[in-house]
């Protein structure tokens, strides 16, 4: 691997040629040129990628980097070979890299696992549907299966899949956002009485301030650089709170520019950039708060204001409790959490304060830590304070990870389903859907490894790989009696197979989606509410594979036969889903024809409206105490060596599980993906060497070893006393019942680690390591 310190912007000529690379890997250059002047686009497909909104600007390009990889990705011509699976056992294949499981194409016919052989097998649609569905009927109990859904399912997918779920008995619904955002939504439905962020992409064009809490746009969503960009350059302030220097956040010249990419020139996105400890933004926004309090009462005493007291009088409740909690919590503990002096948190709030408009966003650096839904609901107490939510160019924003979670949870993918949701399922339907709570997660992998759970059915994604625990979670699967998985390509997941396992290849956002009435739309939700209509627009060799719809309509109807719906006149013309779903999800109302307007249709959020759907129907403050500590001390003393505090991340050649190559350009970084980012000062003082192999250890209250091994120092720009780790390599090292307050979600940006020496040294040759 090589190390070299990257000194140019976001963007720019590295990402176009980047791009080209990517494009050039497909081995289908001219239908995904295509396919890329397609996403995005009206009479296009939504990017597979992030959760960004789009703006109706016609005659522009509307992909980024990482989402060209994405469709590069997908739409590859690569097929995996008819003798693969004889070739391959699925032992050794467990033992191949996550990149090379993927990178042998698309999967193109339906696989069933033969146990005899230890082999994949090809096997028919039908039979895969008749075995599916006796196992699942011969189950003593509907709870005993868990339905694992992807945030890339499309809205009729979703709405599709949990009918089929609810119809069979079960609430058992673990989802991709009990891995990501739980804490955003559990926090905000407390707080303001709606589970989502309540800006739109138009509020970025108007607000004097952007606060950004726990990201990397640069990587994990690029395409909202250039809205960060559009508001540096009109005066916006921006301030960033983020335990890494990424360069996303600091400068970025836009590809799709001609001025700045003959001038290079760059934009400068963060106007203050400050880097906290892990899991001290709670801490840094209470720090805030305490100073801005501090001017109000001078402002009282000089008869003003600073906080927005109509607001507050008028929408709110529980203030003095709040404030007392502020007033109790001291400076000196502030700064030690957040890892910030005093000054710089004034600083911070100084510029809050200056500003009419302010939003703040926030993405998985904020949600997986132990305390996320308290630190969100403070962002939201500070938002409270000053009348931030309900105007234009203000609010709450949390950026999404995949291109559809929050519209599946909209759909009803929830292990905890709203009252009024099922009531209007059931009395739609004609059925009573189960009101029992089913299980997130965590407690899906935990009943399987107890044996309560017996089937897996997987909606996509990647689960061995991407939750935590990985060790258990490969054991959790192997023990199912049958695990299933409809997909695009090969991944870990499908190599930790149960006792009996089908692999069943579903169409992609880039396929063309032909059904008994022509070609189909589907349908997804950004972060902004919006939702738009996606289809393929370019011919490929779709082989044997059939869209999601149709293998949950063919499982649905081999398990229920004709109930509650005719499952296959469905899924014959998406149209027909599209009804039930306005039918029973407020907001939908005409859905097929507001689809065929540019940029789609807004969904609506109550409490941008002000209208707060909370038990008081008020905006609700609420007061936390500031962690003990963000490594508790029981579990400090599990060993004597010098502990760092670990965050997982994802390199820039990587989205979500899916490893598109070994560049992480923007940090440097080249060939490996096992490597360990480190303050300089801390590789000395820990008594390593930049470029030496270590071991790393996590600990937890259990006492279970949970290591890595040859993991590589690399110094960067991060606080002393953190670390930084790509997943989903790192993952084995997060304790499966390490979880949010509240919200279930694993702690990967707060994990407990010591190092150890390896019994091989090897340092990065010289001429290539520049700091």
């Amino acid at each position: 691997m090589s190390f070299k310190k990257y000194q140019g912007a976001a963007g720019g000529w590295g990402a176009l040629t980047s791009t080209a690379k990517h494009l050039l890997k497909s081995e289908n250059v001219a239908k995904n040129i295509k396919n890329l002047l397609k996403t995005n686009q009206d009479q296009g497909f939504d990017c597979p990628g992030c959760a960004w909104g789009e703006k109706d600007e016609p005659g522009r390009f509307r992909f980024c980097e990482n989402g060209a990889k994405a469709v590069n990705w997908e739409a590859t011509r690569k097929r995996i070979p008819a003798d693969f699976f004889k070739r391959h056992s699925v032992t050794w294949l467990n033992k191949q890299s996550d990149y090379f499981l993927e990178d042998q194409g698309r999967l193109h016919q339906p696989l069933r696992y033969d146990a005899a052989t230890d082999k994949y097998l090809p096997t028919s649609w039908q039979h895969a549907f008749t075995d599916i569905a006796s196992q699942l009927n011969a189950l003593k109990d509907p709870n005993q299966a868990e339905f694992y859904t992807s945030g890339r399912a499309s809205n009729e997918a979703a709405f599709l899949y949990q009918l089929f779920v609810r119809a069979f008995g079960t609430n058992n619904f673990p989802d991709c956002s009990n891995m990501c955002h739980e804490a955003s939504g559990v926090a905000l439905k407390q707080s303001i009485g709606v589970g989502k962020g309540t800006v739109t992409l138009e509020d970025f064009e108007h607000a004097d301030a952007i606060f950004i809490f726990g990201q990397n746009p640069g990587t994990n969503h690029p395409r909202m650089l250039d809205s960060l960009s559009h508001a540096s350059r009109r005066g916006a302030t921006i301030v960033t709170f983020n335990p890494l220097k990424e360069r996303g956040l600091e400068r970025f010249t836009n590809p799709q520019s001609p001025k700045d990419m003959l001038t290079n020139q760059a934009t400068t996105i963060s106007s203050r950039y400050f880097t906290p400890n892990l899991g001290g933004d709670m801490a840094v926004v209470r720090g805030m708060v305490k100073y801005l309090t501090a001017q109000h009462q001078q402002k009282i005493e000089q008869g003003s204001s600073l906080f927005d007291l109509e607001f507050i009088e008028q929408h709110t409740q529980h203030l003095d409790d709040y404030l007392t909690m502020v007033a109790n919590t001291s400076w000196q503990r502030i700064e030690e959490q957040s890892g910030l002096s005093q000054d710089d948190i004034e600083q911070a709030a100084k510029l809050y304060a200056k500003a009419e408009n302010v939003i703040i966003t926030w993405a998985m650096g904020i949600t997986q830590h132990k305390h996320s839904v308290a630190t969100i609901q403070e962002i939201t107490n500070l938002q409270l304070l000053f009348g931030q939510i309900g105007k234009k160019g203000a609010g709450l924003c949390p950026v999404r990870g995949h291109s559809n979670v929050q519209g599946d949870r909209t759909m009803g993918i929830n292990e905890k389903p709203d009252k009024t949701f099922l009531n209007n399922l059931g009395k739609h339907f004609d059925f009573r859907p189960p009101s029992t709570l089913g299980h997130n997660t965590v407690q899906a992998i935990k009943a399987m490894l107890t044996g309560d759970s017996k089937v897996f059915i997987g909606l996509g994604g990647n689960f061995a790989a991407a939750t935590p625990d990985s060790t258990v979670t490969a054991q959790a699967l192997s023990q199912c009696e049958l695990t299933v998985h409809i997909a695009t390509k090969l991944n870990r997941t499908h190599v930790n197979p149960g006792k009996n396992a089908y692999i069943l290849p579903c169409l992609g956002r880039t396929d063309i989606d032909i059904q008994a009435t022509g070609p189909q739309r589907v349908t997804v939700e950004d972060s902004f509410s919006m939702v738009h209509a996606s289809s393929g627009v370019v011919e490929s060799d779709i082989g044997e594979m059939l869209s999601e719809p149709a293998i949950i309509a063919g499982i649905a109807d081999a398990t229920l036969g004709n109930q509650p719906v005719d499952w296959l006149t469905l899924v014959g013309n998406y149209d027909l889903i599209r009804n039930h779903i306005e039918a029973v999800i407020p907001g939908f109302s005409d859905m097929n024809i507001k689809l065929d307007q540019p940029g789609g249709f807004y969904l609506g959020n109550s409490a941008a409206e002000r209208k707060w759907l909370t038990h008081s129907q008020r905006a609700e403050f609420t007061s936390h105490p500031l962690p003990e500590a963000i490594i508790s001390e029981k579990i400090r003393s599990q060993s004597q060596n010098p502990i760092l505090v670990l965050q997982t991340l994802r390199s820039h050649d990587q989205y979500n599980t899916t490893i598109y190559g070994f560049e992480d350009r923007y940090r440097g970084i080249s060939g490996e993906r096992k490597v360990l980012l480190l303050n300089e000062k801390d590789i000395t003082k820990l008594g390593f060497s930049a470029g030496e192999l270590v071991d790393i250890a996590s600990l937890w209250l259990d006492g279970k070893k949970r290591e890595v091994t040859g993991f590589t120092l690399v110094p960067y720009d991060i606080p002393m006393g953190n670390a930084a780790a790509y997943f989903p390599e790192a993952n084995p090292l997060v304790p499966l019942d390490s979880v949010g307050d509240g919200s279930f979600t694993p702690t990967s940006k707060s994990i407990a680690i010591v190092l150890n020496k390896t019994a091989q040294k090897t340092l990065i040759k010289t001429d290539l390591y520049t700091y």
